[in-house]
């Protein structure tokens, strides 16, 4: 039974498709569904009828929204596929599922090379150390150039990007493509759409660009293998094995990047990415054993991909609303979880039973008797889990490393339209929120409006249609509104004291404390420095907690306050009087005067803006960028098109693509991420201050 369990466990890949939007992601999925015979159609984006994009808005828009898993087989291997949205608004979903995967397919647009967002998926899967190989897709569009993409893997990315294949023709003369592996040629039959080849020597019109390719692949490789180093010097014959392996070794470490090439719409070049995520791609026999604490000694402690070793697994998605209840996707790492088990949640210390586990295929489900190191797949049945949470023998627990999410940049209200909609619409709100960590729900003390918070334009307006269509809320929706933040730029003193006496017992808390300002995206820190003066440890924990609270509600409009040091100076507490509430009372009037001393600022999101455009509108576009506060911090050509990089203010790209499109007859195209929080100019933050506080400033 071990022997067949091992075995299946080192012919499984558990692989991410990742990209930037329109690089045709889902189409390439689609295909590899197919060649497996995992479906008998090829669904198509654009005829909304893609597998992978089973949610009613994805098959509208034409994009991928959430991330969904399936299993597929391909020459005796077991391949789990997580296809990712590629719109920088739903980027949590490529962040939680890098931080699950074994393995990525990354692929590229052969003809716009790498996008900002593709930018932004490279740096996620170096954070977390995948291992990847890079599909260069669309050969066959007009303007493809695969030379130029590999070249920018290699300049704007850093990777060691090494060809493994290069096409035969590009764009409307694409057929198909050499392997510098095997070195033969693969010609697709254009009749049959790609579907079928043949496989044929490398022409002569081709053979030296291809031995040259060889040769460029033997010697980058040649540098992580002495015995290819020493035939490759003595000009021997290289069989491909003893290019596969050490390929194999040096992708694994990241040290190499296979490129690969094709054009997925077409049918082209699927069945050798296939081949690649196999021969390429690690097994999670290859990963390193996984790391956590032991909850209950705080010692570090491994887990191995094992059967036999004790359960461990991340839960890294939540799903509301359908199959019975809520459903927890979960990544196991080590040991085998049978149906009807009762597991620990390590995170909160709650023992769940878990009622059934579902492999997926996109919103479909398969049940199983049990789960194994290695595998992915959905449970029913657990109350109180949320993304990020390790789930473990109860005997024998471990906490993973908790998985890190960006915080919402952009803001709405919201309102039922009648008092019977408000209790369906908390519930959907609380649902939602628990699917998407990038999602949340607060309500404004002051108004005792209801604010919604999220990535950008399109994930409030997704998170909106889907309130009306799965859980038939009908509500109001206010105009997006920009999720500033607060900060100090000096050292500031604040003393807090909170006394009354009213007969009896009565309330005394009082502290002294220092803030200081952080570098950017350092978030909160708590020092206590308390010299020849004694405060009982619940009250300072009960301190550390009302500045956290006060910290929610900045001093400038009410904004969360962001990057600040804070140490406990000094204070003093009554034998009788203290109590744990005295203190945080007093800790939060310390903070305000602390804050208002130490020179507070107004900070807003900034985001980084790709615009390709035809040269005679360069002009018009860059003057619009620069009326709207914008930065152009880099020109380039690509093809016939400019292309304009550039940072500017989220508040300032409200309606830009109707702005764009009237500016360019529609001819020109745009991406955006979220890049960082910088400084409000003082003018315009008045303004922002002035208007929130209702008053002039």
């Amino acid at each position: 039974m071990e022997q067949r369990r091992m075995f299946s466990l080192g012919k499984t890949r558990n692989i991410g498709l990742i990209a930037h939007i329109d690089a045709g992601k889902t189409t390439t999925t689609e295909r590899i569904l197919y060649y497996t015979g995992k479906v008998h159609r090829m669904g198509e984006v654009d005829d909304g009828a893609a597998t992978m994009d089973w949610m009613e808005q994805e098959k509208q828009r034409g994009i991928t929204i959430t991330s969904a898993v399936t299993t597929c087989f391909w020459n005796g291997y077991r391949i789990n596929i997580i296809d990712t949205p590629g719109h920088v608004d739903f980027t949590v979903e490529v962040e939680r599922s890098l931080r699950i995967l074994d393995g990525a397919v990354i692929i590229f647009c052969g003809v716009a090379g790498v996008e900002p967002q593709s930018e932004t998926v490279w740096r996620q899967a170096d954070r977390y150390q995948v291992p990847r190989i890079v599909f260069v897709n669309k050969l066959d569009r007009v303007g493809a150039d695969f030379g130029k993409a590999v070249e920018m893997i290699r300049e704007r990315l850093g990777a060691n990007a090494a060809p493994i294949q290069i096409p035969i023709g590009q764009g409307d003369s694409f057929q198909g493509m050499v392997d510098l592996v095997t070195m033969t040629a693969r010609f697709y039959h254009q009749e049959s759409l790609g579907a079928t080849y043949d496989d044929l020597p490398i022409p002569d019109e081709l053979m030296e660009t291809s031995i040259k390719s060889r040769e460029a692949l033997v010697e980058v490789l040649s540098e992580y293998d002495d015995e290819l180093l020493e035939k490759f010097l003595e000009g021997r014959e290289i069989p491909p094995e003893e290019i596969i392996s050490p390929l194999r070794r040096a992708t694994l470490k990241g040290e190499i990047i296979p490129v690969l090439c094709g054009a997925a719409f077409r049918n082209q070049g699927v069945q050798r990415l296939l081949d690649a995520i196999v021969d390429y791609l690690p097994s999670p026999l290859d990963m390193r054993p996984v790391v956590g604490v032991n909850p209950r000694t705080g010692k570090e402690e491994q887990r191995k991909a094992s059967p036999d070793e004790p359960f461990s697994a991340l839960v890294y998605k939540i799903m509301a609303g359908t199959h019975a209840g809520k459903l927890a996707f979960v990544r196991t790492y080590s040991g085998t979880l049978k149906a009807g088990s009762i597991i620990l949640n390590v995170s909160t210390g709650q023992r769940e039973r878990v009622g059934r586990i579902l492999l997926m295929h996109a919103n479909r489900s398969q049940d199983r008797q049990e789960l194994v190191a290695g595998e992915i797949a959905a449970l029913v049945g657990l109350k109180k889990v949320v993304t990020g949470d390790t789930l473990s023998d109860v005997d024998k627990p471990i906490l993973l490393e908790k998985m890190e999410f960006p915080k919402p940049v952009i803001s709405v209200a919201i309102e039922p339209r009648t008092k019977a909609d408000q209790d369906q619409l908390d519930l959907a709100l609380r649902r939602l929120s628990e699917e998407d960590p990038t999602f949340t729900v607060e309500v404004n003390k002051e108004t005792g409006q209801t604010i919604i918070s999220g990535m950008g334009e399109l994930h409030l307006e997704v998170i909106t249609e889907r309130m009306l269509r799965e859980f038939k809320v009908r509500a109001r929706v206010g105009n997006p509104q920009v999720a500033y933040r607060e900060t100090i730029t000096q050292v500031g003193e604040g003393e807090g004291k909170f006394i009354r006496q009213t007969g009896g017992r009565g309330q005394y808390g009082h502290v002294l404390i220092r803030l200081h300002p952080l570098g950017p995206g350092k978030g909160f820190s708590f020092q206590v420095a308390l010299r020849g003066i004694f405060i009982p440890k619940e009250y300072i924990k009960a301190t550390e907690g009302g500045l956290k609270e006060a910290m929610r509600n900045g001093v400038l409009a009410g904004y969360p306050v962001e990057d600040v040091g804070i140490e406990l100076i000094g204070g003093s507490y009554h034998d009788v009087d203290s109590s744990e509430l005295a203190f945080r009372i007093a800790a939060s009037m310390a903070f305000r005067q602390a804050a208002i001393r130490a020179s507070p600022v107004l900070l807003e999101p900034i985001v980084s803006l790709e615009v390709v455009v035809p040269e005679s509108y360069l002009g018009d576009v860059m003057g619009n960028l620069n009326s709207k506060r914008g930065k152009i911090e880099g020109i380039t050509t690509r093809g016939e098109n400019r292309v304009i990089m550039a940072s500017l203010p989220l508040s300032e790209m409200f309606g830009y693509a109707t702005d764009l499109r009237s500016l360019t007859q529609g001819r020109a195209l745009h991406s955006m991420h979220f890049s960082r929080y910088d400084k409000v100019p003082k003018p315009i933050a008045e303004e922002i201050i002035s208007r929130l506080r209702g008053r002039s400033f």
